[in-house]
């Protein structure tokens, strides 16, 4: 990928965990072992791998909620140990079983949201009708979150990300368990927040949802990257017409998918 410019940098992060067995005897291993790549503006990455690969591990730590055991995570010339909080104000992290609350009403959290993230009193409600309206939740705004759907909940979960109008998108599984319906919805949106010069990065097992949206892939498995390039590049490289098949290729089998 391109060197240089504005851009999230990721360069050679590790993430070492500790284990112990039922003897208490410990073992050292690596969720991510050497992560480097690039993500530029207007572009959308797709992390992909089965569970387990290290995906949410690395996302986690380029959204700054893990610090990498060593390596370097770079935004736009910022890092998180010198400039954390001008970083979380340019990002939006989400994850497939984000949890909110779910005793108040959809507009009661966007509400809180825009607090939380100084958006100005007198924009807060054009901002919060625009989401509604971008996400399909105008029928659902006023409903509390525990009386809705597990699609409209991860809506309501994206609009909260929306807020603040973050530049950098981290996505982790956002589809993960909905209907055709609210993935399809949610897969507009991400199309749409690229057309407008967002730069996302979105995690998923779903290799047919990465090959209609991204247009770099960074496959992961057992916490390295086995392979990266575009979806064309990644077919062409493995001699295979899907990203399904071009994963089990490189693996060399369907034994390692967990």
């Amino acid at each position: 990928m391109v060197e240089g410019g504005k851009m999230l940098t990721v360069k050679d992060i590790k993430k070492k965990f500790i284990k112990y067995d039922k003897n208490k005897n410990k073992t050292e291993f690596y969720a991510d072992n050497g992560i480097t790549f690039q993500a530029e503006t207007g572009k959308i990455i797709g992390i992909l791998g089965p569970n387990g690969a290290g995906k949410t591990t690395l996302l986690r730590m380029v959204a700054g909620i893990l610090e990498p055991t060593s390596g370097s995570i770079d935004y736009d010339g910022l890092t998180f140990k010198k400039n954390e909080i001008e970083i979380k104000k340019m990002i939006a992290y989400l994850s497939g079983n984000t949890k909110i609350y779910n005793s108040i009403s959809a507009y009661e959290l966007l509400t809180m949201c825009c607090e939380l993230y100084d958006v100005p009193l007198k924009e807060r409600e054009k901002r919060i009708k625009e989401i509604s309206e971008l996400l399909n939740m105008s029928d659902f705004l006023y409903n509390k979150i525990e009386k809705l759907s597990t699609g409209q909940t991860q809506r309501v979960n994206i609009a909260r990300c929306l807020i603040h109008n973050p530049k950098y998108y981290i996505l982790d599984e956002a589809t993960s368990g909905l209907d055709i319906l609210s993935s399809q919805i949610i897969l507009d949106f991400i199309k749409r927040e690229k057309e407008s010069g967002k730069t996302i990065l979105y995690s998923t097992h779903y290799m047919e949802e990465a090959e209609n949206i991204c247009d770099y892939c960074i496959m992961i498995n057992k916490g390295v990257i086995i392979e990266e390039g575009t979806p064309e590049e990644i077919r062409k490289k493995t001699k295979t017409s899907n990203l399904r098949d071009s994963f089990f290729t490189l693996i060399g089998g369907t034994q390692d998918e967990e």
